[in-house]
């Protein structure tokens, strides 16, 4: 009595004409045998309108293919790319690395496509070096989903070609802004318990790097016991402006991570001129902290974490600044 009704409904269903599912045999339109045939797990199928006949003789089912678009020789990647959201699930099966057209170059393949970056411009690397690299990151994601935050190299390259270029300046201004309230020039008072060893750990381990600062541009830094610092020398100021806007893109986008991440413009530069290593720059990073740390225990999963977030962006982007110059 049910499937009585049912099949009554729909057959009354105009325009579409739909045969119910509990006949043996099914008839398809020849462009739905086309696409069933098909190896192609994705296809899809819609419904269409039947041919003009008599219900009560034509109840098949005609289904029509979507035309399949042509291919596109490109994967642009969206700006939740740029935020740390998991894309969506691996789409290719081979990543490689392709010269450009122009000989000026290297681009990114994923299996054909040539990747982009989210304003859908192709990401040319400056060498082969720093193209294999981000080709390592894109072959390292797993199927169930594309993860940015596993891969900051191509990070960085879509910041040096696309927010480089165009807020070169702001970038600039900005990091001078901070400049005063730079890290190494914070220095904890002498005469507080809560503070007892941390002004003689800075006077160990940072004041190497301030009379690297005075030898390298010719002024004495000043050090304040504010978190709001102070002013600093003119000449100072305007030496550390000038190597600024002399940089190339990927050098600027590789210091202003750098600073953002050690939250010192002098550390960045450091590590920019070779004056520090990775461990050096994360032990001056990490100095207060880790003294806290000793005194009072770690916290696991807070204090832990911090420390890996740290190597990962202070590490990807001293290792972006050095292929990004191998030629």
């Amino acid at each position: 009595m049910a499937l009585n009704v049912i099949r009554k409904t729909l057959i009354s269903l105009n325009p579409l004409q739909i045969k119910p599912p509990f006949p043996q045999s099914r008839h398809l339109s020849s462009a739905a045998a086309a696409v069933a045939s098909s190896d192609d797990p994705s296809s899809s199928f819609s419904f269409s309108e039947a041919p003009e006949s008599k219900p009560d003789k034509d109840e098949s089912i005609y289904v029509k293919g979507v035309p399949k678009s042509t291919p596109s020789s490109s994967v642009t990647m969206p700006m939740s790319f740029m935020t740390g959201s998991i894309v969506g699930k691996k789409f290719y099966k081979k990543v490689s690395t392709r010269e450009a057209e122009d000989g000026n170059g290297w681009h990114v393949m994923l299996d054909y496509r040539t990747l982009k970056t989210p304003s859908k411009r192709p990401l040319k690397c400056p060498n082969h070096f720093l193209a294999m690299a981000i080709a390592a990151e894109w072959d390292y994601q797993q199927a169930d989903g594309i993860r940015p935050f596993t891969m900051p190299i191509m990070k960085l390259a879509c910041t040096a070609l696309e927010r480089v270029p165009l807020t070169r300046s702001k970038i600039i201004d900005h990091l001078m802004q901070r400049f005063p309230q730079d890290l190494v020039f914070c220095r904890a008072p002498g005469d507080n318990d809560l503070t007892s060893g941390v002004l003689e750990r800075q006077e160990e381990k940072i004041d190497p790097l301030l009379k690297w600062v005075e030898s390298e541009f010719g002024f004495k830094p000043v050090l304040y016991s504010s978190f709001f610092g102070g002013k600093q020398d003119d000449g100072l100021v305007n030496a550390i402006k000038s190597l600024l806007k002399a940089t190339n893109d990927c050098e600027l986008a590789a210091i202003d991570a750098l600073a953002s991440a050690a939250h010192s413009l002098i550390i960045a530069i450091g590590i920019f001129r070779g004056k520090l290593q990775i461990d050096e720059a994360i032990e001056l990073i990490r100095l207060e902290e880790d003294l806290q740390v000793d005194r009072w225990g770690l916290v696991e999963g807070g204090h832990d974490l911090d420390v890996a977030d740290l190597k990962v962006q202070i590490a990807s982007a001293v290792v972006f600044l050095g292929l990004s110059r191998r030629f």
